[in-house]
């Protein structure tokens, strides 16, 4: 067999323009604890405030209008889940929630042992900070579930974040105490690292103080090692939970010299630790008034205090965000600097206030959408997502192209200079910021419980007013949106909209005979893309993976590529250019035997004679990656032993697409997939169980 020559590993178009004209950019990646789609100038409350309806209160939100001004918005963007610990789980693992190990409402779970945004870019050489809410952190020393008591330490939380990558952290570990805003005097512990820190935080209220400290770390950071680009998650607890108002208002200014400050002082950390806690209301907000029984002769009346305390939250946020940027600016990294402004679920129905209502509709906080926080309509997971990046990333674009947040791991793998890990169902973003090459697309699918009801508001269609949520589930297939709620089985009908173009989803297309076809490919696509979990078991974990094979194949043999490069991981290869292709009969590595390659990949068909359970083992010297259709089979990459792994999955009759990656790390190169089934005893697959699309 010849061998191709050999050529360096191919990154996208896009990528090599950007890393030719700068060097690697920082990141700057900020999640909102809530914040809906609507809560934002430049996604919704602009266009609501210019109907001069007195009626419809707005507000404003200047610094991000700004941000997306001098850079883009992704108006298309989901969240991974609509609350907020799987959401934020599925961020880091750069994976959907059909193969994250937080799902459904398991706070303070630890995340999964696995890459993360900040190893991935840590291993690209990046210095890595985490300040604000983590919750994601695993049993503390009591070993239970921590939820607001006291035990519990870094040294016994498994999932800390500096034991999932990132070199620094401050903020709060455990979910429920991310529900109040003053540590000290709410009680909450606050962590630096490895300390606890609350009490020395005088009047601090969260976001200011997650602010002032990540201003101070990247100064520090820029002073230190001023030629190593740093990675920052900057995770809000507001404006969700109790609905506090900050101390004092922001100091004037921003950036260096300006704005929040950090000055290390027990007693009075930060510049805005003064004043009164939940005392401070936002001028533009104090006395506002609306139109609250669309009768010009009678009096408007003040926004309820509830309303008013929401968006003065947001506010604080907005003047954080226009902080930051100026301290970019004042450092000289503006445009070196990529910012990422999101929320991690839609609004929330909760002030956390006793005997005090906070419900969303009253700014319409979900946009033009229907649904909140918990549900997997449009409004609970269809984020406010903001883009800037001076020079690389266009200004003032409109983006309406479909993306989620497990596709930041591999646009920033790529920025970085990387191939994306293959266990990440993401594609890389690159495309679509810069402008420059062609955007791959990106699969789309949410899975969630909830045992409430979406709220019966006025603005929701009729039919989606008080419906029961239960099991649910959203994909995305054709353009076409599948929602289900209530789930019973595998077999339960989706119902079908054109977002697009209705956008509040109240023309459900199920009933068409014109899209009968696409509720069955619906149906196939949400078992083919997920693996069951038993923390959070589904109707559907027991249904046999529908098969999916062309019209003509060639059954025999399997299509192998062979790639050279130097991974710190299994890349996604099809990011990558291949040294060598060929079909070969047996999936194992004699075909290349001798020649100089250090990854490959086989893709093709393999086929499920009966329904079944079946097995599959992978041994391999450097790690291996299995899937069938896009459900993971086997992950053997991070943290990996070097023994035989297994994984079992239930197949229905007939071909279905197999794609296994192997990357070799050192000595003799070690490959080889068996599997078992129903009449089928543990064995390499057989040739005639093999197969490549066409003749």
């Amino acid at each position: 067999m010849k061998i191709a020559k050999l050529r360096l590993p191919l990154i996208s178009c896009a990528l090599a323009l950007t890393l030719h004209a700068a060097p690697r950019p920082n990141i700057v990646f900020v999640l909102c604890d809530d914040l809906g789609f609507g809560d934002t100038g430049s996604t919704f409350q602009n266009a609501r405030a210019a109907q001069n309806d007195p009626a419809l209160p707005a507000f404003s939100t200047p610094q991000l209008d700004r941000v997306a001004t001098e850079g883009l918005v992704l108006r298309n963007h989901y969240c991974p889940a609509p609350v907020c610990a799987p959401s934020r789980a599925s961020l880091l693992l750069g994976v959907h929630q059909g193969h994250a190990n937080v799902r459904d409402n398991q706070f303070d779970k630890a995340l999964a042992n696995n890459h993360t945004l900040a190893t991935v870019l840590k291993q690209a050489g990046y210095a890595t900070a985490a300040f604000g809410k983590w919750g994601l952190q695993g049993r503390g020393a009591k070993g239970a579930e921590d939820k607001g008591g006291k035990h519990g330490d870094p040294a016994t939380w498994p999932a800390y974040p500096t034991k999932r990558g990132f070199d620094y952290y401050f903020g709060y570990v455990r979910h429920g105490d991310g529900h109040r805003h003053y540590p000290k005097e709410d009680g909450k512990q606050l962590w630096e690292n490895d300390r606890e820190v609350s009490a020395d935080l005088d009047l601090c209220y969260t976001t200011d103080l997650f602010t002032a400290r990540a201003k101070k770390w990247i100064v520090d950071q820029r002073a230190a090692r001023p030629d190593q680009p740093f990675f920052l998650y900057l995770a809000y607890d507001t404006p969700h939970a109790r609905l506090q108002n900050p101390p004092c208002p922001w100091p004037d200014g921003g950036g260096l010299r300006g704005g929040v400050q950090w000055t290390g002082k027990p007693g009075a950390m930060i510049n805005t630790a003064t004043g009164v806690v939940d005392s401070w209301m936002h001028p533009e907000l104090a006395g506002a008034t609306w139109d609250h029984d669309r009768n010009p002769d009678t009096p408007e009346t003040a926004w309820p205090d509830v309303q008013k305390r929401y968006v003065n939250g947001v506010r604080r946020i907005d003047d954080a965000v226009g902080d930051l940027v100026q301290l970019l600016k004042d450092l000289g990294i503006d445009r070196e600097t990529l910012i990422v402004f999101t929320s991690d679920n839609g609004p929330s129905k909760e002030s956390n206030i006793p005997k005090v209502n906070f419900d969303p509709d009253f700014f319409a906080g979900f946009g033009p959408f229907t649904g909140i926080k918990r549900d997997v309509l449009e409004g609970g997971v269809r984020e406010p997502t903001l883009v800037r990046w001076p020079g690389r990333v266009p200004a003032g674009r409109r983006v309406q192209t479909p993306s989620a947040m497990w596709d930041w791991m591999p646009t920033f793998a790529e920025l970085a200079g990387l191939p994306p890990p293959a266990a990440s169902d993401g594609v890389s973003l690159v495309p679509t910021l810069t402008g420059q090459g062609e955007q791959r697309p990106s699969t789309i699918y949410v899975e969630y419980f909830n045992d409430q009801k979406t709220p019966a508001y006025a603005q929701f269609p009729a039919e989606h007013r008080g419906r029961v949520r239960q099991q649910m589930q959203l994909v995305m297939e054709g353009g076409f949106t599948g929602v289900r709620y209530g789930i019973q089985s595998a077999d339960d009908d989706f119902e079908i909209y054109d977002v697009a173009k209705d956008p509040r989803q109240e023309k459900n297309l199920a009933a068409d005979p014109g899209f009968a076809a696409l509720q069955q490919r619906m149906k196939a696509r949400v078992l083919q893309v997920r693996r069951p979990n038993d923390s959070a078991p589904r109707p559907y974990d027991e249904a046999f993976m529908p098969p999916a094979a062309p019209e003509k194949l060639t059954k025999g043999k399997i299509a192998c590529l062979v790639y050279e490069g130097n991974w710190p991981w299994v890349p996604e290869f099809s990011t990558l250019q291949p040294v060598n292709r060929a079909t070969v009969p047996a999936i194992d590595l004699s075909a290349y035997s001798g020649k100089a390659y250090t990854g490959a990949a086989f893709t093709g068909y393999v086929h499920a004679p009966v329904d079944g359970e079946y097995t599959f083992t992978v041994m391999s010297d450097g790690g291996a990656e299995l899937f069938l259709h896009d459900a993971r089979v086997i992950d053997d990459d991070f943290g990996r032993t070097g023994d035989a792994v297994s994984g079992t999955i239930r197949l229905a009759a007939g071909w279905h697409p197999l794609r296994l990656y192997y990357r070799h790390a050192m000595g003799e190169r070690r490959l080889s997939l068996d599997y078992s089934g129903p009449g089928i005893a543990k064995q390499p697959i057989p040739a005639s169980a093999l197969a490549v699309a066409g003749e």
